[in-house]
C-alpha cells in the first residue's frame, strides 16, 4: 500500500528563541507540525475505513490520540456519516476539505524534540489500519465489535452457559421465553 504524506511545520512564535540549544536537553520550544495521511478509497472502494479508524464511539481513535499525544482528524469526501449533510456542508467556510479526498490529518503540538517520533508513531499505527483485512481474519474488528457489545451491554462469554441456542431467552426453536414478572 502507498500513502502520501505531507508533512507541515509551524513554529509558535513565541517560542522561537531556544531553536539552537543543545541537544541533550529540553529546549522549550513547542512545535506544532501535521501530517496528511491519503486513505486509499479509490483501490478499495467498500471498504469501510472510518468505521474501523473511529471504533464504537471512536474510541479506537481516542486511544491512538491519548497513546500519542497527537490529534487525528478524519477529513474529506466521506468523512460526515450522513451524506446528505455533507453536500449541504461542502463549500462552507471550514468544510473545505469536503472537495478533497478522504484522509487523515495528523496534529502534534509538542516539544520539538519529540514532535516527529510522536507523529511517526500515529502514522505507523494509523497506516496498518488502513489495510484492508479479511473480516474472518481480522482481529482488530472483532476488538471492536466485542467492545461494542460490552458498551450495549450484550457481550456474551464463549465458555458462559448464557451463550448460543442454551441462553435462557431462547428455546431450541429461537423463539424467545415469554417475560414474567418477578
Amino acid at each position: 500500500m502507498t500513502c502520501n504524506v505531507q508533512i507541515s511545520g509551524l513554529l509558535q512564535p513565541s517560542a522561537t528563541q531556544n531553536w539552537l540549544s543543545s541537544q541533550g536537553s529540553s529546549s522549550g520550544l513547542i512545535v506544532k507540525r501535521t501530517i496528511r495521511v491519503d486513505i486509499p478509497v479509490d483501490k478499495y472502494p467498500n471498504y469501510n475505513f472510518v468505521g474501523r479508524l473511529l471504533g464504537p464511539r471512536g474510541n479506537s481513535l481516542k486511544r491512538v490520540e491519548a497513546s500519542t499525544e497527537c490529534r487525528v482528524l478524519i477529513r474529506g469526501r466521506g468523512s460526515i456519516k450522513d451524506l446528505a449533510r455533507e453536500e449541504i456542508m461542502r463549500g462552507k467556510p471550514g468544510y473545505e476539505h469536503l472537495n478533497e479526498p478522504l484522509h487523515i490529518l495528523i496534529e502534534a503540538e509538542l516539544p520539538v524534540e519529540i514532535v516527529d517520533a510522536r507523529l511517526i508513531q500515529a502514522r505507523e499505527i494509523l497506516e496498518d489500519l488502513l489495510k484492508p483485512i479479511d473480516e474472518s481474519q481480522d482481529l482488530y474488528k472483532k476488538q471492536q465489535l466485542r467492545e461494542l457489545a460490552m458498551i450495549n451491554g450484550t457481550l456474551r462469554d464463549e465458555g458462559s452457559p448464557m451463550s448460543g441456542s442454551v441462553s435462557p431467552f431462547h428455546n431450541s426453536l429461537g423463539m424467545k421465553r415469554a417475560k414474567t414478572r418477578g
